[in-house]
């Protein structure tokens, strides 16, 4: 008689399963330690950072004054010690940590300033730089947050560049029709919130895939604004004036921090509504019954709606609020900062596609867009800065700081987000 014999079958450790090796992180900084070491050998002279805007701040900080060679060689060294060290987690199969790429992003930047820096009349002004860099950062900061919003409900919002675009321009136009820029507020929010109706009303009532509407969006109000621009401005350029702007407000104690102070709390009321809005969006997705919701529809539409979840109204909703964010962003071109400006055809110069570039970094996060955001506006205001301090600095080279940080931020961190799972999926029920 013949006995069945069954096989036997170990048990597997998770642990024993190798996750694949990803040198991404270790070939990024590999490329900003080169860049680190190039400014060091062409730095030379002595380099000075200055850390107050004028004479009558509060609390006066000393002027620093460095050998540009020194410092850039030595920020070369942290950038060389810190891919050393990724290079080390990664075989390890270990977690680089985000205390490396800020030591990288700073080495690169302070390399930069001191290169151009060095021997110079210039002065290497931190303060003012980083008060340009939340200027440049603030559009980018509104039209990240809103991708976060629609994403997270499951809405690919591509068309963000044309909501800041129809934002700024209805924010100029109502501004100088009232006379009012408070009205002119009202009105970017509004237009930026037609954009998103538009986006939602053929992704999530018609099911057109999300990219192709967003595109075409982007085309439409590019072609609205350069119709009305070349037509109703030309002829009544009251209508388009520089004149309306918001002041900016300094916060007692709080603008008197050195350095950070009046770059961060002697603002406009727009600069400070957005804080508002970085902390209440970032409650309300993950500490409220709302966010929980809206998370729900762009992870799995189909489990929501067996709990009684409305999916279509809540994405519907949720690309009104991120067109309305967009637009007050796309208000910052015109009238939201201290000196206004008139509307230019296509003036927002691509940021609504660097936004949604810093809402991937972040990986779909307020805070990590924000940080995103904070980091391409800081790499622009690096660029206009270093022609100031040197005016034979190579133009071509330094006009590309800002794409190349994209790059290199991109390739280095966007494999490792995961985006929301079932954003640009139709739901049909």
């Amino acid at each position: 008689m013949s006995t069945a014999v069954t096989p036997k079958v170990e048990s597997v450790n998770h642990g024993d399963i190798l996750a694949k090796i990803s040198w991404k992180l270790p070939i990024t900084f590999a490329i900003a330690t080169l860049i680190a070491v190039f400014a060091a050998l062409k730095s030379e002279g002595m380099a000075v950072f200055k850390f107050s805007l004028s004479r009558k701040d509060m609390i006066q900080v000393p002027e620093w004054h460095v050998s540009a060679s020194l410092l850039c060689w030595i920020l070369a060294a942290c950038a060389a010690l810190a891919f050393l060290w990724a290079t080390w987690r990664t075989s390890r199969r270990e977690k680089v940590g985000i205390i490396a790429a800020f030591v990288v992003a700073v080495a690169v930047v302070f390399s930069l300033l001191a290169w151009q820096g060095g021997g110079s009349a210039g002065q290497i002004t931190l303060t003012a730089t980083l008060a340009a860099a939340l200027a440049l950062s603030t559009p980018l900061i509104f039209g990240a947050l809103a991708g976060v919003v629609s994403e997270r409900s499951g809405v690919v919002n591509i068309a963000i560049e044309g909501q800041l675009l129809t934002g700024a321009f209805a924010g100029v136009v109502v501004a100088s029709a009232t006379g009012s820029v408070w009205v002119g507020f009202i009105a970017a929010p509004i237009a930026g919130a037609l954009i998103g109706a538009l986006l939602a009303l053929f992704a999530v009532r018609y099911n057109v895939d999300h990219i192709i509407v967003g595109v075409v969006l982007n085309t439409f109000a590019l072609g609205l604004t350069t119709f009305f621009f070349s037509t109703v401005l030309s002829q009544k350029p009251e209508l388009n004036s520089a004149s309306m702007n918001l002041e900016n407000i300094k916060i007692p104690l709080l603008g008197d921090i050195p350095v950070i102070g009046p770059a961060f709390f002697n603002q406009t009321l727009l600069t400070y509504f957005m804080y508002i809005v970085i902390v209440v969006l970032t409650i309300y997705l993950f500490r409220s019954r709302w966010g929980l919701r809206l998370r729900a529809c762009g992870e799995h539409p189909h489990a929501a709606d067996t709990v009684g979840i409305k999916v279509r109204p809540i994405r519907f909703r949720a690309s009104l609020i991120s067109g309305a964010l967009a637009g007050l962003g796309g208000a910052y071109f015109t009238i939201g900062a201290n000196i206004g400006h008139s509307f230019n055809n296509n003036m927002t110069d691509g940021n609504g596609y660097i936004a949604l570039a810093a809402m991937i970094l972040g990986k779909w996060h307020p805070v990590g867009a924000v940080g995103a955001a904070v980091m391409f506006g800081f790499a622009k205001a690096v660029a206009i800065l270093m022609p100031s301090l040197n005016i034979d600095a190579p133009s071509n080279l330094i006009n590309m700081i800002p794409y190349v940080v994209t790059v290199l931020a991109v390739a280095g961190f966007v494999g490792r987000s995961r985006p929301p799972a079932s954003e640009n999926v139709p739901y049909t029920k």
